[in-house]
């Protein structure tokens, strides 16, 4: 069951959810990307999905999302607001092995906020389709804050992201060492859908997304 929570924030407070399943080993810190919220079917089916394998999450609203959406805050708003998801992260479960990230922006905004300083207690970060550039627009530039990251991190992205395009991502994240892991889904676009033609089902694709993240997570556990 989901318990619903109110985070304070600069402000305000914005809405979140707690799902914790009994055998927990890990707690995520799962922020929502630019578009949706974190009640969005693919949250809530990732957020499921990560409990099934032992993982709980805790999701929470941007400012802007909880306002109704629109234009995503300004980093500094994004920051402070991962930050203080995190500390409630660590209030509610203050056992559990903390990790953080998110999708596409949402997990930009966690990088960020680690890279200026990091983020108690917080093992390793995990990004779901991290946006590395702009569609149609390639470059590195929006990774360059990764550098200085000194925990481990995980990129979980479609071989057919048009956010963050193989021949750029396979690169960078090598060159960040051991600190860094990719896995890639084959044929999965940013939201890793998958083409009729690959035969592959969306489901199989998430699943395998899913695994990956949940074994890394607990790996580190």
């Amino acid at each position: 069951m989901e318990t619903r929570l109110a985070i304070p924030v600069v402000g305000g407070q914005v809405s979140a959810l707690l799902l914790r399943p009994a055998e927990a080993k890990a707690l995520y810190v799962f922020a929502h990307g630019a578009g949706v919220g974190m009640n969005h079917p693919s949250m809530a089916s990732n957020a499921q999905g990560l409990a099934d394998r032992g993982v709980a999450t805790l999701r929470f609203q941007f400012p802007y999302m909880e306002k109704g959406g629109g234009r995503p805050d300004p980093p500094g708003i994004a920051h402070a607001t991962v930050r203080a998801a995190v500390a409630k992260a660590a209030e509610l479960a203050p056992e559990l092995p903390r990790f953080a990230g998110g999708r596409s922006y949402g997990g930009r905004m966690t990088s960020q906020a680690q890279s200026i300083s990091p983020l108690p207690g917080v093992r390793g970060l995990v990004f779901l389709g991290f946006p590395l550039h702009p569609a149609g627009k390639p470059g590195n530039e929006r990774a360059d804050h990764l550098e200085r990251i000194e925990i481990p991190m995980l990129f979980v992205s479609g071989s057919r992201d048009a956010l963050a395009e193989m021949h750029l991502l396979q690169p960078l994240v090598a060159g960040l060492g051991e600190r860094a892991t990719l896995h890639t889904v084959e044929g999965g676009d940013h939201g890793l859908r998958v083409l009729v033609s690959s035969g592959r089902t969306n489901d199989a694709a998430q699943a395998e997304a899913l695994d990956a993240m949940a074994e890394w997570m607990l790996g580190l556990a």
